[in-house]
């Protein structure tokens, strides 16, 4: 017992040796790294929270241009969301420029409008959810100004099953051929619109009556 004591303690000796010497040897290396991991780590999180300060201020200008456009003020609205747009934070410069077209179109300028919508939803650099909102809302003017092209060019592929905004797709297509009078057309998308189980309440409600004034014409299916 005495032996397997002295060499357990011979063993431990030559470990904190070992230990010393590799100190000694590593000692700089390991506190640069040490330091290394703390600056990291403090740089880290003051970069956090510099984007949390710079997304929250990006977001009160982004509110309050809504604000202004809420209040009838268009022009003010574009002007604040065109400042948003050169030097907002994160995916607000993105935001500001989809609503700025907005707001264009709320002024009346309608093919202004639709150009700026049309311009985002060809642009890469916006993400795919932004193009799609861009295609969705140039569609929809369209429907009152523009041909059932026109509304079929941004709004067809949207209108496919599993796209996210296909209920609202769908019903603008069907406006738009109701106008154009292709009316076997219209009663397609409408019927869409109740066979998915996925349509909001409003848009259902709105493609159910529709249904009855294409029954009243005489128009009971697809062509």
């Amino acid at each position: 017992m005495e032996d397997d004591q002295f060499i357990r303690e011979v063993n431990e000796e030559m470990r904190q040796d070992r230990m010393e010497g590799l100190w000694k040897k590593y000692k700089w290396v390991i506190l640069s790294v040490a330091v290394l991991i703390v600056v990291v780590t403090a740089a880290s999180r003051g970069w956090q929270s510099y984007s949390e300060g710079q997304a929250a201020a990006s977001g009160d200008k982004f509110m309050a241009a809504i604000a202004l456009s809420n209040d009838g003020k268009h022009d003010d609205a574009i002007k604040s969301l065109e400042a948003l747009s050169a030097d907002g934070y994160g995916q607000y410069p993105a935001l500001a420029q989809l609503r700025i077209a907005s707001e264009v179109a709320k002024r009346g300028d309608v093919s202004e409008a639709v150009a700026a919508f049309d311009k985002i939803a060809a642009d890469s650099s916006f993400n795919a959810t932004l193009q799609s909102v861009a295609k969705l809302r140039a569609g929809l003017l369209l429907v009152d100004s523009g041909s059932m092209e026109d509304v079929t060019k941004r709004l067809g592929a949207l209108a496919e099953g599993g796209e996210p905004f296909r209920h609202s797709a769908r019903e603008g297509l069907g406006l738009a051929a109701w106008k154009a009078n292709k009316l076997q057309d219209a009663y397609k998308w409408f019927q869409a619109i109740l066979d998915d189980a996925q349509s909001t309440a409003g848009t259902r409600s709105r493609a159910d009556v529709m249904l009855k004034l294409l029954a009243g014409k005489g128009v009971t299916k697809a062509s």
